[in-house]
């Protein structure tokens, strides 16, 4: 018997014929049939399951609690990058600016604030290295509550920036009170340190509030169509593609959207508002068995087939190969493997095919290997005796045992790179009943 393999394969190329010849020339039928070891094409295809995916898919999450208060894009709709898609109320953000635009107001400016010795003046910049510290306190507990990783680290490195930039003008002024102290400058000219970093602790706070405010004015990050909501969670692993505009992927495949959040309805930090799917360009991920990956490379061709789309065939290229694993969903140990997906048709009347949907699910057929001009088998010809691959050949009228060298592996057919010759007779089927020796027809 031909021995199983783990990949699934089918041919697809050249189809050889084998001649039949019966082994016995007694009225009974014999089981044992005989061919013709033959030159041709064989194709290794790995089979594995797959889903359709979009060249990006970027869902916009509330960056903090607040009311939705206005949508501005239909589902549906095609939008464009920067595009403003909904604009969330959050009371407790537009206090905090509300506030530092009033400190900013009353911060002093020119000869700034007067103080009647070191003692007050020391008091004043204490109390300003309190005010910004707390500033930057909140600054940093609004950007932490925004649920985008990549808006939520720029957000904060703003922060990191301005609490930097108050500490130099802070120290300025420490020095400056210093010479005072030892006498190497008068206090009236160390009031222009201390008004400086005055002046920038307002000015940081406020710009720090005003940005956590904006980020409540959701913009596309990305061209594409819109869906209310987020992608519905299906436990796989995250969309792949790159992200513009700083937004998170949503799960993968996108199979669903979550319920959708009305205008006037609260949102929590971090509720899927809207998604924008870039569907310019499709992909697709398949799941590869960790015994088939390597025969996986870039370049590879794969013929897919969609459930949504019984009887037509799409074209696909291997862009990438994951080098981590995943759980399989059968069980045990794969790998993503990415493609680009091509136009499909029908091959009985070559009419298009329908354009597929992210998260369709797909048949990828990945031809990994082919030999054109080699000698050929059929499977059933190959058996294992002894712990090697052999063929039973017909040699001087007798069957003898001849141990092979398999090259590409077809389901019907197999590469024989050593071993056996193109022409010659062999087993085909009934191997089982053949003795080294018996005298073939």
């Amino acid at each position: 018997m031909y021995r199983s393999r783990s990949r699934a394969v089918i041919i697809a190329a050249v189809v050889v014929s084998f001649p039949l010849t019966a082994a016995s020339c007694d009225d009974e039928p014999s089981a044992v049939r005989l061919g013709n070891a033959q030159v041709g094409t064989v194709d290794e295809i790995v089979e594995a399951p797959g889903s359709v995916t979009a060249r990006t898919a970027a869902t916009l999450t509330a960056p903090a609690a607040g009311t939705l208060r206005e949508i501005q894009a239909e589902p549906g709709r095609r939008v464009r990058q920067g595009d403003v898609l909904a604009v969330i109320d959050s009371p407790e953000l537009t206090r905090r600016r509300d506030a530092a635009q009033e400190a900013l107001d009353q911060a002093p400016s020119g000869a700034g604030v007067h103080v009647g010795g070191t003692a007050e003046f020391t008091a004043v910049r204490e109390r300003t290295d309190e005010q910004a510290a707390t500033a930057f306190r909140q600054a940093r507990a609004a950007a932490k509550e925004i649920a985008d990783p990549k808006a939520r680290t720029a957000l904060l490195d703003q922060v990191g920036t301005a609490e930097q930039n108050y500490q130099l003008a802070s120290a300025a002024s420490a020095a400056a009170l210093r010479s005072v102290q030892s006498g190497v400058a008068s206090l009236g000219r160390a009031m222009g340190s201390l008004t400086a970093a005055q002046r920038l602790q307002a000015e940081q706070a406020y710009q720090l509030a005003d940005a956590a405010v904006d980020a409540l004015t959701l913009r596309a990050p990305v061209a594409g169509v819109v869906q209310l909501g987020g992608p519905a969670r299906t436990g796989a692993d995250p969309l792949a593609g790159l992200l513009a505009g700083g937004q998170a992927p949503p799960a993968a495949p996108v199979s669903g959207v979550d319920t959708a959040v009305p205008e006037g309805g609260y949102v929590a930090a971090g509720t899927p508002v809207i998604t924008v799917v870039d569907t310019a360009r499709l992909g697709l991920t398949a799941e590869v068995d960790e015994t088939d990956v390597l025969l996986v490379e870039d370049g590879v061709e794969a013929a897919i087939e969609l459930d949504a789309a019984p009887g037509a065939v799409f074209a696909g290229t291997v862009r990438s190969v994951d080098l981590l694993p995943t759980t399989s969903a059968r069980g045990g140990v794969s790998y993503q493997v990415r493609l680009d997906l091509g136009d499909g048709a029908y091959p009985d009347d070559a009419s298009p095919a329908p354009t597929p949907r992210p998260g369709m699910s797909a048949v990828i057929r990945l031809k990994v290997r082919q030999a054109s001009g080699a000698v050929t088998v059929p499977a059933s010809a190959v058996v294992s005796a002894d712990g090697r691959d052999t063929v039973w050949a017909v040699r001087d009228g007798r069957y003898t045992a001849v141990p092979v060298r398999l090259g590409v592996q077809g389901e019907d057919t197999v590469q024989i790179t050593s071993g056996v010759s193109a022409g010659e007779r062999v087993v085909i089927a009934g191997a089982d009943q053949v003795n080294a020796g018996d005298e073939a027809p």
